[in-house]
């Protein structure tokens, strides 16, 4: 550990992140593996910590596979330049074959994931940890879920953001079968049941990842009050027992709060390389005609820059009810708008892409629907060239997608529950209020609802319509300040570590460069 007169040294342990500023080591430029909204999070939190001059470092699996398509898709061009560069290595990548050969990143419960996991926390565990000698380790998600025990049999601070509400359980004994001692910290996880000792425990008994994360973890945290809210509600069933009795101690004990993400800052449409034409709110009509013409040439749609285009930029899971909701409602909303010539980009991996690309192809829509596999640049060109944010999500835990669309003038159609009720307001033209299109019911008739509002407002006059773009453009660059998340985030790691962050900069450069490339 460092001396008390020193910056605390914050270790960052998360099992995917979309990039990492560049000064944080010779291969910095490379590391990119995204799963889904979580990736975008964790860059975005790493970014703003660094500039605010935290001394951060990084774990995350090497996931040699991924790291190298992600950096052949992104040959020549530079999407996430920054304008300052660390001394020295502070990516820290756990090793062992389980993930480097994965061609895609798919972060869910089954065996495999969770044999990753395993791997990921015995290297932290056994390795990192005692490589960089943390103060504060800050662990995202149920796959780091152990390492808040270990933490606290250690005497290390430790912060736990959830983010996915599904988490395994497994036995100690097969833990410990994949070199992790649990034995030392036993004591510190969340079980089905009371446990009455060890050895009765191990092999009987399982453990909750997520739920012991945020048991062991000195403090806790989500990324949106409304969603803290809905998981603490006795009347709410969206959390298991496990999790939301455990988080109603952490908030009952003051060590659970919520601290709302803000997009990166190269998610800018006036400095975005991604796109064809970068624009500002002043501008943006002609510039996201130029980029809606260029989406559609490279996904091969219909190219019509005078079709509404609806965006869908979330994880395609076939286990989430918003994915089901969109692919009842697709032929319906296809015919609805066949004269409008409404058009659907899905750019998300997931296990529902075979089901979505079926329908597409029985439906004969290949000319005004198309879903393609997450590729950074496509992913910003679409938010360029959309007119609309698809978020029909039943409960999402931070709603990034909502904040990045407003900024690029997309505009969300969006369920009215959880991180999207805190960022999106019903839009009322005539009263120039409002950033999106909200239903309340979460069936087929309130998102169709929501759609008719959205084509509605569409049908207006351009000049009226751009004026409120414009206005939810220049707002939403105001409204959503990393540096807020950054200085947020900072008081949480002073108060679990019962002293101030020194010599920090007290005005951050978050911004990107201005230079566009051609």
């Amino acid at each position: 550990m460092k001396s008390q007169v020193d910056n605390p040294r914050i270790l960052v342990v998360t099992p995917e992140v979309t990039f990492v500023p560049h000064g944080m080591g010779p291969a910095s430029r490379s590391i990119s593996a995204r799963a889904g909204g979580l990736g975008d999070i964790c860059a975005a939190q790493i970014h703003a910590l660094y500039e605010h001059g935290v001394d951060v470092h990084l774990a995350m699996p090497n996931y040699r596979n991924v790291f190298k398509a992600n950096a052949q898709r992104m040959s020549g061009i530079d999407i996430h330049n920054r304008p300052h560069e660390l001394p020295h290595n502070r990516i820290h990548l756990a090793q062992d074959r389980s993930f480097y050969y994965h061609p895609k990143l798919f972060l869910t419960t089954d065996w495999e994931n969770i044999r990753i996991a395993l791997a990921f926390q015995r290297e932290v565990i056994n390795r990192i940890i005692p490589e960089v000698q943390p103060d504060l380790i800050h662990c995202y998600d149920w796959m780091t879920g152990l390492i808040p025990a270990m933490a606290r049999r250690n005497g290390i601070s430790c912060l736990f953001t959830l983010y996915r509400l599904d988490s395994p359980r497994l036995l100690l004994s097969t833990i410990e079968e994949r070199g992790i001692d649990a034995a030392s910290f036993w004591q510190h996880c969340f079980y089905s049941r009371m446990p009455v000792n060890y050895p009765e425990t191990r092999n009987t008994n399982p453990l909750d990842l997520l739920t012991s994360g945020v048991f062991a973890a000195h403090s806790a945290n989500t990324l949106s009050q409304t969603f803290l809210n809905a998981l603490t509600d006795e009347r709410n069933y969206h959390a298991a027992a496990l999790p939301k009795a455990e988080l109603q101690n952490k908030l009952r004990a003051g060590n659970l709060c919520a601290v709302a993400p803000a997009p990166d800052p190269s998610f800018n449409p006036a400095t975005d390389r991604a796109l064809m034409r970068p624009y500002g709110p002043d501008a943006h009509y002609a510039g996201k005609l130029f980029n809606k013409l260029h989406l559609q040439e490279t996904l091969n749609l219909r190219m019509d820059s005078t079709a509404p285009v609806c965006f869908w930029p979330t994880r395609l899971d076939g286990s989430r009810p918003g994915c089901r909701l969109m692919a009842d409602t697709l032929p319906v909303i296809l015919d609805r708008y066949r004269e409008q010539r409404l058009q659907v980009v899905f750019i998300a991996d997931g296990d529902f892409q075979e089901h979505m690309r079926a329908l597409i192809g029985r439906l004969h829509a290949t000319d005004r629907v198309a879903v393609c596999d997450f590729d950074s640049r496509r992913y910003r060109l679409a938010y360029g060239g959309a007119d609309f944010v698809l978020m029909p999500m039943h409960l999402d835990p931070c709603a990034l997608p909502c904040k990045i669309g407003q900024r690029y003038g997309a505009l969300p159609i969006a369920h009215d529950a959880g991180a999207i009720r805190d960022c999106v307001e019903h839009l009322e033209p005539a009263a120039s209020h409002g950033t999106g299109f909200l239903f309340k019911h979460f069936d087929a008739t309130g998102f169709l609802w929501a759609i008719d509002q959205a084509m509605a407002f569409y049908s207006q006059p351009r000049e009226f319509r751009s004026s409120q773009v414009q206005r939810i453009m220049t707002d939403s660059l105001v409204r959503f300040d990393p540096g807020d998340t950054a200085r947020h985030t900072i008081g949480l790691y002073a108060r679990a570590l019962d002293r101030s962050l020194v010599h920090l900069k007290t005005e951050p450069d978050l911004s990107t460069p201005s230079q566009i490339a051609a």
